[in-house]
């Protein structure tokens, strides 16, 4: 069975940071395009937040999170992280994790496992 299980998510004060992990099982992180989506409560629109190539090689943010978050991955746990700091109220999200397995970057329309989404609240 192909699943990713994403934790980490919770109320944040702005300026403070989290960090969410996604465990994949069933398959190999490593081999494919891997990132993490968010999307509003309450709206319809999935945003992609940043994607780590598949090999590795390369990651890409949005412009909006751009040098406040970090994506990683450890092959050895077959996991991903998503490092967030500075987070501002609009971080405010269900951020889901995401696996491609046949583009090079994530692509919404291509996106073959999604993880439940964890919820990242950032408010005083």
């Amino acid at each position: 069975q192909l699943e990713l299980v994403a934790s980490g998510g919770g109320l944040v004060q702005p300026g403070g940071s989290l960090r969410l992990s996604c465990a994949a099982s069933g398959f190999t992180l490593d081999h494919y395009a891997v990132g993490w989506f968010r999307q509003v409560p309450g709206t319809e629109e999935r945003e992609g937040v940043s994607c780590l190539s598949s090999g590795g090689g390369s990651t890409n943010y949005a412009d909006s999170v751009q040098g406040r978050f970090t994506l990683s991955r450890d092959n050895a746990k077959n996991t991903v992280y998503l490092q967030m700091n500075a987070l501002k109220p609009e971080d405010t999200a269900v951020y889901y994790c995401a696996v491609d397995f046949t583009s090079i970057w994530c692509r919404y329309e291509d996106i073959d496992v999604w993880g439940k989404g964890t919820l990242v609240t950032v408010s005083s």
